[in-house]
């Protein structure tokens, strides 16, 4: 017996839930430990170039997995990959809470973000399950995205709250009871996804999750080692050469992890580079905006967390409520060109940040259309980039635009880090530390030019009703 449709209704929108709260907590646990580092270092033993692998750990594995992550949904289906994701999440959460040392820390990070590469791709594909070809879409995509920046800024709320009132471990340990809520909740809000006949790709697997990781550990250790070391140059040469051969096995398999031929698919290519430049020009823009705030305005870190909340509604009410409105009536190309201009309009105005400044006057305004910027350009983006692919590669497209904008993040951030710290040199003052800053915030303004003028040139005009909405009324294959 068929349920009535507004039970089918709820249980459409308590899935759309679990899936935000997906993007959610991936995003909070990249943001959360930031406060407590210095407790983390003191008593674990870190010295202070191996405390960034708190960060990078979970980094490098979220990103090295990605792909793999979303071939596996499109084989056992994105239902049990998403719940085995959060299983694995789960784990890793109590390994980093519970380690009594530098190794077993690093290794619990590692564990979440393979647990939160599975969760990502496998999020998208059920996304689309529950709402693909449906008028429903624009705003499911809304929700999903607006649940990356409230991610971000609670993670740095609840790391100052717990670190201060109760200890280190619980910034890791919060995820253990979200994960099982989720856990509990699934089955009977998510489709169960058929997967597909075939196997995993072993070779490939291993080429392309090595070369990503690879890949992302040169860069994210870049600014730190320098770009000339000869660990960093290892470390990308690897990565390139691992890559070239992931390609080449490709290319030769017969069930490849990543079908090549999914690259000619229209606006795929095109919508995947424009994600890649969000992610390269927004995070730089929110790590400095963090270090203006507590090193040259002398915020603490639980107000640096409040100053953002204006820029962080302004992004949940655009992407779920402009942002929509706008798809339908301009189409996809339209606003994400719009968007990256914002986004760079906002960066440039923050590059005009003062030693002497305040918050209202230097971070305020420009921070908010910064913003809005993003808000616009993200939801056509992402739902291009998914939209475009067959039914079946949907966990595939999911984890290749999930690896796009990391990688695109991991750049932009070391290479406008470079840049910034090349402007700073030896100063430590206010002076010298706001130079770099309105550098790296100048930096990250001519990534989203950049952005805005190839998603001019490379993407195709947009239907009114936008391609996320309409690109295909083929649905994913659903058992309820």
């Amino acid at each position: 017996m068929s349920q009535p449709p507004a039970a089918t209704a709820r249980r459409r929108w308590l899935g759309l839930a679990l899936i935000a709260a997906a993007q959610f907590v991936v995003i909070m646990d990249t943001s959360i430990i930031g406060v407590a580092l210095p407790e983390m270092q003191a008593e674990l033993g870190f010295t202070p170039e191996s405390l960034s692998w708190v960060f990078n750990a979970y980094v490098v594995a979220f990103g090295g997995l990605l792909l793999l992550g979303g071939r596996l949904s499109d084989l056992f289906g994105a239902r049990r990959v998403f719940l085995a994701g959060w299983g694995i999440l789960a784990l890793g959460s109590v390994l980093a809470g519970a380690a009594n040392g530098v190794g077993l820390e690093i290794t619990g990070r590692a564990v979440q973000g393979a647990g939160a590469a599975l969760i990502a791709p496998a999020a998208l594909s059920l996304l689309m399950a529950l709402f693909g070809g449906t008028p429903q879409l624009p705003k499911a995509f809304a929700v999903y995205g607006a649940a990356a920046p409230i991610g971000g800024t609670a993670g740095v709320f609840l790391g100052g709250v717990l670190t201060e009132y109760a200890s280190w471990p619980w910034v890791f340990y919060i995820t253990v009871p979200i994960a099982l809520a989720v856990m509990f909740l699934a089955p009977g809000a998510l489709p169960r996804v058929t997967g597909q006949r075939g196997s995993v790709d072993v070779l490939g697997a291993v080429t392309g999750t090595a070369g990503l990781a690879a890949l992302v550990y040169g860069i994210v250790r870049a600014p730190e080692a320098g770009w000339a070391s000869l660990e960093v140059l290892v470390a990308l040469a690897a990565g390139v050469v691992l890559l070239g051969l992931f390609f080449i096995v490709q290319r030769a398999s017969r069930q490849p992890l990543l079908r090549l031929g999914i690259f000619r698919t229209p606006q795929l290519g095109a919508a995947n580079t424009a994600q890649l430049l969000l992610g390269a020009a927004w995070v730089p823009m929110w790590f400095f905006l963090n270090l203006y705030l507590q090193q040259v305005l002398g915020a603490g870190s639980f107000a640096a967390g409040a100053a953002l909340l204006p820029m962080t509604v302004l992004i949940v009410l655009g992407m779920t409520m402009v942002a929509p409105r706008l798809l339908a009536r301009f189409g996809s190309k339209t606003l994400i060109i719009v968007g990256f201009a914002f986004l760079a309009a906002g960066l440039v105005w923050l590059g005009f940040v003062r030693p002497d400044g305040n918050y209202v006057a230097d971070v305020l305004p420009a921070s908010l259309v910064a913003a809005f910027g993003m808000a616009l350009a993200f939801i056509p983006s992402l739902g291009t980039a998914i939209g475009v692919a067959r039914p079946e590669e949907t966990g595939v497209a999911s984890g290749l635009v999930n690896t796009s904008y990391q990688i695109g993040s991991a750049v932009g951030l070391a290479a406008v880090t470079a840049l910034s710290s090349a402007v700073v040199g030896t100063g430590t003052g206010p002076v010298a530390l706001t130079a770099g800053y309105s550098a790296a915030f100048i930096g990250a303004a001519a990534i989203a030019v950049v952005g805005g003028l190839i998603a001019a040139v490379t993407l195709r005009a947009a239907k009114r009703a936008g391609e996320a909405e309409s690109a295909s009324d083929e649905q994913v294959p659903v058992d309820a």
